[in-house]
Parts: structure tokens; sequence; C-alpha cells
């Protein structure tokens, strides 16, 4: 049976131990391979599936995928115990130890970089979430209350009227309203990180009456994870009775933050 070299992941030279356990594939344990100051943790992996005819199959099957996935993500997380890791895509293939190992030292400054970088941090996932119509009732109800004096001398129809032309001009200031919310959240919370990214948002946009408005990652130092904590919990505090939501999930290997490496000829 033909096998490749799957990459999990590559970390500090001789920061890994052993971890005596197996990679994607039953009786193939997990290696790592030292190449110069940066060490590849690595198994072998049958090549026809993920390559190949059957390997279209095998990649849209989410009962195949969705295990081998976690598995690659367990290990990631095994390895980042003892190092700085720069995190592989699943589905990362080699044809032989010597073709990896001309990848690394190709990039060998740019992979050095990266873990120097990373060193005792983490990203964290943040996804906000709003709800139109809860913002819109927040707002109307907020230039209700600032105009309560000029309502209480208008006659009912007038009021009725002014009312209707309000809750339309509300309606038309949500969206920059939102935008400003992100912003202000954005910037408050870079201010805990090193780095951070907007992503894409994945799957669904809805759920129930929230749409999913923001994907962002931050590169945090774990010595400012207790504030960017509290800045999330604060941006909360600020806006859920708005229709805004932030969630927040990590901590997480640099996925997000991962450099392309590539060969001379890609160049």
């Amino acid at each position: 049976m033909d096998t490749a070299i799957y990459l999990y992941c590559l970390a500090r030279a001789g920061s890994v131990p052993d971890l005596n356990v197996d990679g994607l594939s039953d009786g193939a344990p997990l290696l790592t391979k030292d190449f110069a100051n940066i060490s590849a943790v690595v198994s072998e992996v049958p090549l026809n599936e993920y390559c190949g005819e059957s390997s279209e199959s095998n990649l849209q099957n989410l009962a195949w995928i969705g295990p081998r996935a976690l598995r690659h993500a367990e290990i990631i997380d095994m390895v980042r115990s003892y190092s700085p890791v720069l995190p592989s895509r699943f589905g990362t293939l080699f044809s032989s130890v010597e073709s990896l190992q001309d990848l690394l030292e190709w990039n060998s400054d740019k992979i050095d970089r990266f873990l120097d970088a990373v060193s005792g941090k983490d990203e964290w996932s943040v996804k906000v979430l709003s709800s139109k119509a809860s913002m819109t009732e927040k707002l109307f109800s907020d230039r209700l209350a600032s105009q309560a004096e000029d309502f209480a001398r208008m006659t009912p129809g007038l009021r009725y009227f002014r009312e209707r032309q309000l809750k339309t001009e509300v309606e038309k200031e949500v969206g920059g309203r939102l935008r400003d919310i992100l912003k202000a959240s954005a910037t408050e919370l870079s201010l805990c990180s090193v780095d951070w990214q907007k992503r894409e948002i994945l799957g669904s946009q809805e759920e129930g009456d929230m749409v999913k408005v923001a994907n962002w990652a931050f590169l945090v130092d774990r010595e400012a994870e207790e504030e960017f904590k509290r800045s999330i919990t604060r941006a909360n505090a600020r806006n859920n009775q708005g229709g805004v939501y932030f969630e927040v999930s990590g901590p997480w290997p640099p996925y997000s933050f991962t450099p392309v490496l590539k060969m001379e000829d890609e160049e």
C-alpha cells in the first residue's frame, strides 16, 4: 500500500518528546522529524485516502472527515503543550521526508520568526451576532425617551405620525450604529492582543433571529488573557440590550496567523 507523509505541525527542535500515540491511522505512530532547529510532527497515512478517486468521496463525507479533523486538532494541542507551533491545514501531505525537508529548509527563517512571534500566545475566536429587530427597538426606545417632553405636548394624531417618522429614521440608522459598535469593539480588543484578523463567516449566517455579522481572530499573550476576557464582558454589557452579542472561544493554536510556506519555484 502506498503511503504519504502527513504533517500536523511544526515546533522547536528538541522540544517535543516521544508522544507514544498513533496519528490519523491506527498502527501508524506519531513521529517527530528534526531538521536543523525545526521539528516536524508527522505520521504515515494511506495515500489513496487523501489523493485520487476515493479521496473525493472521503473529503465530502462528514462521518469520515470529522473524527480525523478532530484527531488532527488534538495532536496539535498535544504538541503545543511543549512548544509554540505552526499548525498545518488538515490533509497536508508530502511524498517523502525529503520533500518535507526541502520545504522546511527553504522557509526556515519564516518558520523561526513565526514560532518566536507566537511563543506564549494563543488564538481566541470572537463571533459577533446581532438582531436588527432588537437593535431597532432599543434605538427607538432611547430616542422616544430623549424626546419625551416634546411628544407629551403633541396631539394624539401628531404624536402617532411623529412616532412613525422616528421609527423610519431609526431603521435607517441601525446599519451605521452596528458598524460603529464593531469598530469600537475591535479597537478595544486589539489593545489586549498582539495581532488580529477578520475571518470569513462560514456556514449559515442566521441563528434564529440573530445574524452573524463578524468573525474575528485575536492573537493574545497569555499574560493578557484575563484582560481580553474582561473586554469581551464589557462589550456584551454595553451592547446586549441593544441586540449585539459577542461570543468568545479559545484558547486555540494560532491557525489564523500561520504564514504560507512556499518552495523556491513558487515564489
